[in-house]
C-alpha cells in the first residue's frame, strides 16, 4: 500500500507564493511519476504537473512560468514552488502518485488565493 503526504498549500494574496510537498511512503517501485492535480468547484480535476523517477515534467499551459515542480528521488518526495498566484488557481490540490499500473491520491489541500 501506499500513503501520500501532502504539506503545504493555505490562504495567500494574488502575486504570492506557496510551496507544497509530497512525501510517498509504502511499497513504490523504481519508475513511477508523481505530481498535482486541482479541482476547482464545479470543475473537473485537471492537471497541474507531474514529475517522473527520472526528471521529465510535463507542466500545465495554464501554469507555465510561475509553478516549479521538483523531486528528491530519495526521499520519494516531490515538490510544487507556487509563484505568482492568481485568483483562479484557488482550488483543491491533490498530490498524486503513478506506477505499476496503479494511481494513488493524498487527501487534498486548499488554495485560496484572494484578490
Amino acid at each position: 500500500q501506499v500513503q501520500l503526504l501532502e504539506s503545504g498549500g493555505g490562504l495567500v494574496q494574488a502575486g504570492g507564493s506557496l510551496r507544497f510537498s509530497c512525501a510517498a511512503s509504502g511499497s513504490i517501485s523504481r519508475v513511477w511519476v508523481m505530481g498535482w492535480y486541482r479541482q476547482a468547484p464545479g470543475k473537473q480535476r485537471e492537471l497541474v504537473a507531474t514529475i517522473t523517477s527520472g526528471g521529465s515534467t510535463n507542466i500545465a499551459n495554464s501554469v507555465k512560468g510561475r509553478f516549479t515542480i521538483s523531486r528528491d528521488s530519495a526521499k520519494n518526495t516531490v515538490y510544487l514552488q507556487m509563484n505568482g498566484l492568481k485568483p483562479e488557481d484557488t482550488a483543491v490540490y491533490y498530490c498524486a502518485l503513478a506506477h505499476d499500473s496503479r494511481t494513488f491520491w493524498g487527501q487534498g489541500t486548499q488554495v485560496t488565493v484572494s484578490s
